[in-house]
């Protein structure tokens, strides 16, 4: 049996681990976070994400979980409504839809109970060092003893430990795309009943939406910058750059910053791309936003990630005992696919996809298998 470490607990990662169980390798995943990570945006499962769900067996509990928005509202920097939709919100599109929209710690949780049997996980540890030789990697963790295993996977995310051992620094491969986001839960202080706010003023603005049958709120807000002479890992100084931020605001930007002040889960990264001329190296891969991250504006982040978890283990599954055959195929097959996601996010940074363009993008590959 073929031994697989995957860095990274988050979706693809548990995804790949499913599907490598179900070909008959040996995977194990390492995650940092001492168990599912809280918080976070929502996210949606479209296109041919959703076979993949469905595949997996998820797909009526995914359903179960998903956000039940009735529309949206969109407000001038005082508050007031300017425009309003029943139809569709910027975080799902189309409510009439048959993409499923879910809030990211749900997907997580739901794909990690999934595959417990499944998979070894370590929480708690990560990845420190990585040796190539003919037999394997051997990999140095921080916490654990070393071990060795035939292949390793990267799906730990846009700041991937994985590919900066094995391919190099981090912004060899970055793309900024001129703006920051922060996400973080609250109280439902503003009383929202299944409803969306959408407010910009100036270089930043926000969306709100209900979660938790309307007992809480989830909270984007997003500003443009440049890159920030910041330590990703000093979450403490983000944190006070975007109260500062909100602070600003004419509407609501007290409570909005107390929100963000006193969050357990707020999160701010750079909305960025990765972009690599290919996504493995010897017995190493990526996977997700470790090697195509589209950013959070293109909506597809959690499509890529289920469906290249998919096809990676097909690939693996279709050329055993022959990684560089498995990775070449993999790569040929997302490549066009995460081209046209990636796409998403710089067509219009101002706003979102055109419907057309979503469409396209979401059904641009068929599953292998």
């Amino acid at each position: 049996m073929q031994t697989v470490l995957i860095s990274g607990g988050g979706i693809a990662g548990p995804v790949l681990a499913h599907w490598l169980h179900r070909h008959g390798f040996g995977p194990t995943v390492v995650e940092r976070a001492p168990g599912p990570r809280p918080g976070g945006q929502a996210v949606d499962i479209r296109g041919v994400a959703l076979d993949v769900i469905e595949r997996m067996g998820l797909l009526e509990q995914a359903r179960g979980v998903r956000t039940r928005m009735r529309g949206m509202s969109i407000l001038d920097p005082e508050g007031h409504e300017v425009d309003r939709s029943t139809e569709s919100t910027f975080s799902s599109g189309r409510l009439d839809s048959d993409d499923i929209e879910l809030l990211r710690e749900d997907l997580v949780r739901m794909v990690q109970e999934h595959t417990r049997a499944d998979a070894e996980y370590l929480f708690g540890d990560s990845i420190a060092a990585l040796q190539e030789d003919g037999a394997g990697v051997r990999v140095d963790f921080v916490h654990g003893a070393s071990r060795t295993f035939d292949l390793v996977i990267g799906a730990d995310g846009l700041h991937s430990t994985v590919r900066r051992l094995a391919f190099g620094p981090e912004e060899r491969f970055i793309h900024h795309l001129g703006s920051y986001l922060s996400v973080f839960g609250a109280d439902n202080f503003l009383g929202l009943d299944d409803w969306q706010v959408w407010l910009r003023d100036g270089d930043a603005g926000f969306g709100i939406m209900p979660v938790r049958d309307n007992t809480e709120l989830r909270i984007a807000f997003g500003f443009e910058s440049g890159p920030l002479a910041l330590d990703q890992r000093d979450s403490g100084a983000l944190r006070r750059l975007v109260v500062d931020k909100l602070s600003s605001l004419s509407w609501e930007g007290v409570r909005l910053a107390k929100a963000a002040e006193e969050a357990p889960d707020f999160y701010c990264d750079a909305m960025a791309q990765i972009r690599m001329d290919h996504w493995s190296r010897g017995r190493v891969a990526l996977l997700g936003d470790a090697g195509y991250c589209p950013s959070p504006i293109s909506g597809q982040g959690t499509g890529l990630a289920l469906v290249g978890a998919h096809e990676l283990a097909d690939c693996l599954a279709r050329t055993p005992g022959d990684h560089r055959a498995a990775f070449s195929r993999y790569e040929r097959r997302m490549r066009s696919f995460v081209t046209l996601n990636q796409a998403l996010a710089t067509e219009n940074p101002g706003g979102p996809a055109s419907e057309a363009s979503l469409a396209h993008a979401k059904n641009a590959l068929s599953l292998g298998g």
